[in-house]
């Protein structure tokens, strides 16, 4: 990655606003989400032939005890954009998503806090690449955080500049904060990344604000979680995606980088992003129409499956620029390893049958351009059942 992400988070404050959030009583948020899943499953139920039976055994697999779900391996309100399905009114524009030379994952880092662990302040990177532990401007917020939490400073030899966006969950079990890029070179020392401007952001709620600085999206949201692509059960959320700016990403005046849900394009977008379609920015929602089968794919990877029902179900949040010719998945930090114990091959790759897969789901992506605020997944009968409500 190529950003200056210091100038581009000076950018995201300015572009904030007085924007406030408000944040739900949780007893109505729960009676709601109970209310709407319920009245959307009646729906979807009627108009696809599912029983109650099968669906609800579909459910069971992949959530907590009586069919809730555990907050902090599937956050968010069942009308979040990370959990609400693409529905059959969707409106699906080309995308024209062309092969890459790379497939690759953007890991993210997720911690849960106690406050039994000692108290350490959050300073800024001193850079985006080598040398992010030596950033001294104050991000307003110590962490307790245990000592031998380590997340490595980036190289130039070999260069590796990764975004590392993280959520730490704090000991009230419901405030996430959230960071990019995460660093913390030494055992015991000070935390760096650049902090989620708007603060806290309540994991019952939305889930919309967070740490990825090129579109200002959850950094938690979206991500494939550890377990996701290697067990049987579906994977039951929208997922992230990072794209070439160079050769995807639109700016204009009119169009200035980004669109609805994200809130800011790269700082540099104007010079960086020289993508022709104005519907294909930050905050662009993607998914695989339809009537597109992974037979018809021809995909030969059982994790390459599963990512073809999680994009034609739920689809994928564009959320950071590539900086390069490679597509990028966003994924929790340990399934990459995870992926090649169960696998026996890279999940980051230039050949290979997952290698060929990966391109197959990224050229069959179309623009969701309907999605809006009060239409997620383009409005309509949703694909799949709703999230169930949250059980912690």
């Amino acid at each position: 990655m190529t950003t200056n992400k210091a100038r581009k988070y000076t950018v995201f404050l300015r572009q904030l606003g007085q924007k406030k959030r408000h944040l739900s009583n949780i007893t109505c948020v729960f009676l709601t989400i109970f209310l709407v899943s319920l009245l959307s499953y009646l729906s979807y139920a009627s108009t696809t032939g599912v029983t109650m039976s099968q669906n609800t055994n579909h459910i069971a697999k992949s959530t907590t005890t009586q069919g809730k779900r555990d907050k902090w391996l599937w956050p968010f309100a069942s009308n979040s954009i990370w959990n609400m399905p693409i529905g059959d009114r969707a409106v699906y524009r080309p995308a024209n998503i062309q092969q890459a030379k790379y497939a690759s994952a953007d890991e993210e880092y997720f911690y849960k806090l106690k406050t039994s662990d000692p108290q350490r302040p959050v300073y800024s990177p001193g850079n985006f690449g080598p040398g992010r532990c030596t950033g001294t401007q104050s991000m307003g917020i110590s962490l307790p955080v245990p000592d031998n939490l380590i997340v490595p400073d980036a190289t130039s030899q070999p260069y590796y500049t990764p975004n590392n966006a993280s959520a730490f969950l704090m000991p009230d079990g419901k405030t996430l904060e959230q960071f990019e890029p995460l660093a913390r070179c030494t055992a015991g020392g000070s935390v760096h990344g650049w902090r989620n401007p708007w603060g806290g952001v309540d994991i019952y709620g939305d889930g919309i604000k967070g740490g990825h600085l090129g579109s200002g999206l959850s950094s938690i949201g979206g991500s494939i979680r550890k377990g996701e692509l290697i067990k049987n059960q579906p994977i039951r959320h929208a997922l992230k995606v990072v794209i070439w700016g160079e050769k995807y990403l639109h700016y204009s005046r009119t169009v200035p980088g980004y669109r609805w849900p994200a809130y800011i394009a790269d700082s540099k977008a104007a010079n960086q992003y020289h993508g022709t379609n104005p519907k294909l920015v930050q905050g662009t929602l993607l998914a695989i129409p339809h009537n597109v089968t992974a037979a018809r794919l021809k995909l030969q990877t059982p994790a390459a499956k599963k990512l073809f029902q999680a994009l034609q179900n739920y689809g994928a949040y564009v959320v950071d620029d590539a900086g390069w010719d490679a597509h990028y998945l966003c994924l929790e930090k340990g399934v990459l390893e995870e992926f090649r114990a169960t696998y026996g091959y890279d999940f980051q790759t230039t050949n290979g049958k997952f290698y060929d897969d990966f391109m197959k789901l990224f050229k069959a992506l179309y623009i969701v351009d309907n999605n809006a605020p009060k239409n997620i997944g383009g409005g309509g009968t949703p694909r799949v059942s709703l999230a169930p409500p949250i059980g912690n």
